[in-house]
């Protein structure tokens, strides 16, 4: 969609709001920015339920932080838990700035859903919108967002639902993504078990009592030291071929 003619995206009135640990809510011209960590910012809006509500938001705790990240429907939790499963992601924050931009008639403004960091430096701005809810005012304001990124030297991207079958092996590795799961003896002999591919129930059986050996074997799962048959093509089972990443025999 293009941008409407009044928006001077990269003229001095694009200005940026966001939460300052110190300072409280400050805004700045989007140029100040760009060396922001964003990542790290605390939410420019609050994730609150009330009766009636048709959206679903709350706190989900990510591996890749530490911490608590909000999201404001399922569709944003389930994008927020492929984000956390993604090993390139380093850092990531939900509703972390306003955006500011004047549309030729009036103010406009607009808070994307994610600010996400990769292990290279690079920064992604996501908002999260299902394909068949984009209204016209919807499209501008992720055109206009897109832009703006763009002058600051970020990326941007909207998502929309993600891979079915993807998302549910992710749900269900992600019970086991906390530390706490991880066992080195365990996992040492699940390492030398999976060197050689396998049907993950085997091996979980050749590796000790299942009982003990699985909960860390989903956590390797879920950090990707071991790799599992194509995950967008079927659910993880019993027969689901499971090896060491990085190659056969490593």
């Amino acid at each position: 969609m293009a941008v409407p003619a009044g928006v001077d995206h990269a003229g001095p009135c694009v200005e940026l709001s966001y939460v300052d640990a110190v300072h409280g809510l400050r805004r700045c011209p989007l140029r100040d920015c760009v060396t922001g960590r964003f990542e790290d910012v605390a939410p420019v809006r609050t994730f609150r339920w009330s009766r009636g509500e048709r959206h679903f938001p709350g706190w989900y705790w990510a591996a890749t932080t530490g911490r608590h990240v909000g999201f404001e429907s399922w569709l944003e939790r389930d994008r927020l838990l492929l984000m956390d499963f993604d090993p390139s992601v380093v850092g990531i924050g939900s509703q972390p700035f306003w955006l500011h931009w004047h549309d030729g008639e009036r103010e406009r403004r607009h808070a994307p859903d994610y600010f996400v960091r990769h292990a290279d430096g690079s920064a992604v701005v996501v908002d999260v919108r299902a394909d068949g809810r984009i209204e016209p005012r919807d499209a501008e304001a992720f055109e206009v967002t897109r832009l703006l990124c763009a002058q600051a030297g970020w990326r941007f991207e909207r998502l929309g639902a993600p891979d079915a079958v993807l998302l549910a092996n992710v749900r269900w590795l992600s019970r086991y993504r906390h530390p706490r799961c991880l066992h080195d003896l365990v996992a040492a002999r699940l390492r030398e078990v999976f060197a050689i591919p396998r049907p993950l129930m085997v091996g979980a059986d050749t590796a000790g009592d299942r009982l003990s050996t699985l909960p860390v074997l989903f956590h390797l799962l879920w950090i990707q030291e071991m790799t599992a048959a194509d995950m967008t093509a079927e659910l993880l089972g019993p027969r689901t071929i499971v090896h060491v990443a990085g190659g056969v025999g490593r």
